[in-house]
């Protein structure tokens, strides 16, 4: 077993479930040590390790920056994308089951990903995301085509209140007929979150609801906050 193997292995995915099930997120155990984050966070200053840069403010999705890894990816992010996707993969078909939707989803992440690009969807999305002081992540979805994986991680690379304080990670989930509910998260260092990439089974009269889910980050108070963003199906 490889060590990222070992280290998703030892995650509590039924503990994951239920929090997926209860918010739309739900916290993994550590996935990186401190000197592999301090490493993924060096690429950003890497041109030849990007396809694109997106300026947040210049689109108004926020303040800050992010870019998106060009294939092939760093070992690091191939394998973990390759150890979570069969973890993910049982919860993704439950609550399509639940939802009466599709499970397009085969069991090999490589299967997926010749689906997507068999469907037009051909460009990366790990990314690698940097906010500095002042810097915030608008209220969004992860929707590249009509190819989607229902659920994503986010790891965070920097010590929350040593390397930036606020940065919060927020979750808004619409809830049917009711006001929405926000959920907020701090990354630690080398933990994961996995979250829902659109929306998420809810009980309703009739049996169960999709509960529309964006997601964003807080005002980063000082400091810099790098994250990773592991988005399992490609782009348009």
């Amino acid at each position: 077993m490889s060590t990222i193997e070992a280290r998703v292995a030892a995650t509590d995915w039924p503990e994951v479930a239920a929090g997926l099930d209860d918010v739309g997120g739900a916290r993994t155990g550590r996935l990186l040590e401190d000197a592999e984050c301090r490493e993924i966070a060096a690429l950003f200053e890497r041109e030849e390790c990007f396809r694109s840069t997106v300026d947040m403010a210049r689109h108004r999705f926020g303040s800050g920056r992010y870019r998106y890894f060009r294939r092939p990816y760093p070992p690091l992010i191939e394998q973990l994308r390759a150890q979570l996707y069969p973890r993910l993969l049982p919860i993704a078909r439950d609550w399509a089951g639940r939802l009466g939707r599709p499970a397009p989803w085969p069991d090999a992440l490589d299967e997926w990903t010749a689906m997507c690009h068999a469907a037009g969807q051909r460009r990366s999305t790990a990314i690698l995301l940097r906010y500095r002081g002042g810097d915030w992540n608008a209220l969004h979805r992860d929707l590249y085509g009509e190819l989607v994986f229902p659920l994503q991680v986010v790891i965070g690379l920097d010590r929350y209140g040593t390397d930036y304080t606020g940065g919060e990670f927020l979750l808004v989930e619409q809830r049917p007929r009711a006001q929405s509910r926000g959920t907020t998260a701090v990354l630690d260092q080398g933990h994961g979150l996995v979250f829902t990439t659109r929306d998420r089974p809810v009980r309703s009269a009739r049996g169960w609801a999709a509960a529309p889910v964006r997601h964003g980050v807080s005002v980063v108070r000082s400091g810099t906050r790098h994250a990773l963003g592991l988005v399992l199906h490609d782009a348009e």
